[in-house]
């Protein structure tokens, strides 16, 4: 399904470290030494929203990182460790005024009333810009952190326990109808608790009461979004995001998989649901394509690796992405989530030569045009579920 020409491009960046290169730590202006403080993240969120930026996705993960995908490495060359995602979106939140704030949760090895509650908190101090970004984990290493299962769930599984933890979790946000809290001084009534709702979920995986213990967050349902390696989550995308992050490597693996995630919506009987699906690039940006590939040989050496990374990747000039995203929305995608390789040169180079280059080419905003991140996105605020059921007949 090709996103209209007059569909604006949504355009979002993947923070996390110093970058998405193993090696962009050691390069000058990485700021190695504040990378573990609010500051550092304050700072690029700000050069995100001033390139106008849809949202940032704050990367997070149970484990330390690793260059293993069967369990921790012994290098000491990488950053290793990470602040809590939602938490340090929070932080940052007060600092900033328009753009969204993603943060990732594994849901594997969370409760879904937590994440609820800590997600509905973002989205108040945030006033309506706070989103959250599902993912699994069936790693082995990982599940000795909590103990919670004798061994790991297969990943069917996985995605159906992922599925049970987001509806939980919509069902939290909609626990309270808007208008819940009176705050009547002279009656003495806080709270109208006729719109206060069980939600009663009892499922596979999880059987939650509720309601949340936070009021219905400003956007009513935040926004959900899904990362797809492979075609394993693209059940999770079609029932439950709002946001799907497809990892392909052309346009031919792009449309194939815009097809199969539209499929599986229909099939699950919500076509008519909005759905935006975001490809994903890792970039490597300079004047020339000649120096950005002379830079990212030198990172490679300087890390004793060649970079591959779990995404596409690009390297060359602004104006050459700018052309590529530009060809890429006929695959169907709606938006892109890039990873600077190094956040210290690649966010700038996004937000102060790529968005000038799509703005050239009338496809990227010149100023926001909403308050909330549903409002960037072009999702309406959805009716609260139980406010419907419980509405006087006509």
């Amino acid at each position: 399904m090709p996103v209209p020409d007059s569909a604006p491009l949504h355009l979002a960046v993947s923070l996390d470290g110093a970058g998405a290169h193993p090696a962009a730590w050691r390069e000058v202006g990485a700021r190695p030494a504040e990378l573990f403080t609010a500051r550092y993240w304050a700072d690029l969120v700000a050069e995100a929203e001033a390139g106008l930026l849809d949202f940032v996705a704050f990367e997070d993960g149970l484990v330390l990182q690793s260059s293993s995908p069967g369990g921790h490495d012994e290098r000491s060359d990488r950053v290793r460790g990470r602040l809590d995602a939602v938490l340090t979106a929070a932080r940052v939140a007060p600092l900033t005024r328009r753009i969204g704030l993603v943060g990732a949760v594994t849901t594997t090895h969370t409760e879904p009333f937590h994440i609820s509650k800590a997600v509905a908190t973002l989205d108040h101090v945030s006033r309506g810009r706070a989103g959250l970004h599902v993912q699994v984990s069936g790693l082995p290493y990982e599940e000795r952190h909590f103990g919670r299962r004798t061994a790991p769930l297969g990943e069917d599984e996985l995605h159906e326990e992922a599925a049970d933890h987001v509806e939980v979790v919509r069902r939290l946000w909609d626990s309270w109808e808007d208008g819940a809290e009176i705050r009547d001084v002279a009656t003495g009534r806080f709270v109208d608790r006729d719109k206060l709702h069980y939600i009663d979920f009892e499922g596979r995986h999880f059987s939650v009461r509720g309601p949340s213990i936070t009021p219905r967050p400003p956007q009513g349902q935040p926004v959900v979004s899904v990362r797809a390696t492979d075609s394993a989550a693209y059940g999770l995308i079609a029932r439950s995001a709002d946001i799907g992050r497809l990892v392909a490597r052309d346009a031919e693996e792009t449309r194939a998989a815009v097809t199969a995630v539209r499929g599986l919506r229909a099939a699950a009987g919500l076509a008519e649901l909005p759905l935006h699906l975001f490809g994903e690039l890792t970039v490597f940006l300079d004047e020339s394509a000649a120096a950005a590939a002379e830079r990212r040989g030198r990172l490679d050496e300087s890390a004793h690796d060649t970079y591959e990374g779990d995404t596409a990747v690009f390297t060359g000039t602004p104006g050459q992405l700018a052309e590529l995203l530009q060809e890429r929305r006929e695959a169907g995608l709606s938006g892109y989530l890039l990873r600077p390789a190094v956040i210290a040169h690649d966010l700038p180079a996004i937000t102060r030569a790529v968005v000038p280059e799509l703005q050239r080419r009338g496809l990227f905003r010149r100023e926001y045009e909403a308050d909330t991140l549903r409002g960037l996105l072009g999702l309406g605020r959805p009716a609260n579920r139980y406010a419907a059921a419980t509405r006087p007949a006509a």
